[in-house]
């Protein structure tokens, strides 16, 4: 089946099966691979992306659910290419949070519609955050988060 999709502002067509995970049409047939794979069992939030604003776990979801709705992804996150980068990325990179990346996006989206719904506050999202990170940065996320 044919859907349309709106990615970061991009419409894509894509022939899938409607019940395929939104995860894996991102990852492997839009192209955009920022998005990681964690559990599959929704419990770590490593898939986190934006539909219409608000945090999802992209591997729970159903791409035929996501089509006709504004889905975003850390590709999508940070401005044109050429200006700053979202201030979430740049207190990440200050307070040196990543230690494997491989949960930061999805933590990085998670926050972030965290602010947005809070109007900018970052006072709750650290202890808001149900990111699973393995590599145990979940102090310097707290620092990354004090610094915005």
């Amino acid at each position: 089946m044919i859907l349309d999709l709106n990615v970061n502002g991009e419409r894509h067509r894509v022939d899938v099966d409607p019940a395929t995970p939104l995860l894996w049409v991102l990852r492997d047939v839009v192209g955009l691979t920022g998005t990681k794979y964690g559990c599959g069992i929704e419990q770590c939030w490593a898939c986190t992306v934006w539909i219409d604003g608000e945090a999802k776990k992209s591997c729970a979801i159903d791409t035929s659910s996501a089509a006709g709705h504004k889905i975003t992804t850390i590709e999508g996150l940070s401005p044109e290419p050429g200006e700053p980068a979202h201030p979430l990325q740049q207190a990440w990179i200050a307070a040196e949070v990543p230690q494997c990346g491989y949960c930061q996006s999805g933590m990085l989206m998670a926050a972030a519609a965290r602010m947005n719904a809070d109007g900018g506050s970052t006072k709750e999202v650290a202890k808001e955050l149900q990111n699973i990170c393995v590599c145990g940065t979940h102090q310097r996320i707290r620092q990354a988060l004090e610094m915005i």
